[in-house]
């Protein structure tokens, strides 16, 4: 299989160059992906991490940093995925 890109379209991605995710064989890649809908606007600010993910979990990474690209966003989820078959 050739490696995928997979984007929302969204302004950011062709003026920092990346794609919201990659697929390459059984591997898919999600880049740090914020809630932003398709003209970039920041969704649900004031959204916290702990409401959505209590009960789910993922493995995390926590890392202190003094802002995202927009003050309006809260958090940025990245993650791997391995597909079977």
């Amino acid at each position: 299989m050739p490696r995928q890109l997979i984007s929302s379209n969204t302004p950011w991605e062709p003026v920092a160059g990346y794609s919201r995710a990659v697929r390459s064989g059984n591997m898919i890649y999600v880049a740090g992906t914020t809630a932003t809908d398709a003209e970039g606007r920041v969704v649900a600010p004031g959204d916290a991490h702990g409401q959505v993910f209590r009960d789910i979990r993922p493995a995390s990474t926590m890392v202190g940093v003094t802002g995202l690209v927009d003050p309006a966003m809260l958090i940025e989820i990245e993650a791997d995925a391995v597909v079977e078959g």
